[in-house]
């Protein structure tokens, strides 16, 4: 589904208890994505990108040790012309993390942590991370937090970049 940024849609999110504000934080994304990038942000149902979702909940265990209880509705991956590959997970209790990996700069490689306005930090990240906070108009408030990407993850980064031809 292509985020249109101008007029926020709940579409996909109805589960979640804060889905107004999750859709905001999509939102805002595509508005970020359109002003830096001129790209439209597209996300699809995580049951139809399985293979994906997988590998990021890896990731994330490998790298942190974080395992999310909450449950992933929408992923997102894009590959642009900087060759920077960016993933963004939106989960149902209004968290949303991105994977931002830049094929030739080693330093921007990292996972960002954004938490709708509404929600409370999950238990997984209570104590690891301190969040700052943004205003948005799409968003409300968002908390922010992220961590650097340390391990070997050349791999998994290939297989992405194949599966997105």
């Amino acid at each position: 589904m292509i985020i249109d940024f101008k007029t926020v849609s709940t579409s996909g999110f109805e589960r979640s208890p804060v889905a107004e504000a999750l859709a905001g934080l999509r939102a805002n994304e595509a508005r970020y994505f359109w002003n830096k990038f001129k790209v439209q942000f597209e996300t699809f149902p995580v049951l139809t990108k399985a293979e994906l979702m997988s590998d990021i909940e890896a990731l994330l265990e490998r790298e942190r040790g974080l395992i999310f209880s909450a449950k992933p509705l929408e992923i997102a991956q894009h590959f642009l012309e900087d060759r920077i590959l960016w993933t963004h997970v939106f989960y149902e209790d209004g968290l949303a993390i991105n994977v931002l990996y830049e094929l030739d700069n080693p330093k921007k490689r990292a996972v960002g942590l954004k938490l709708s306005d509404g929600m409370e930090i999950p238990a997984e990240l209570v104590n690891e991370f301190k969040f700052a906070r943004q205003k948005s108009k799409l968003a409300g408030t968002i908390r922010g937090s992220y961590f650097t990407l340390k391990g070997d993850n050349e791999d998994l980064i290939a297989k992405w970049l194949q599966n997105l031809k």
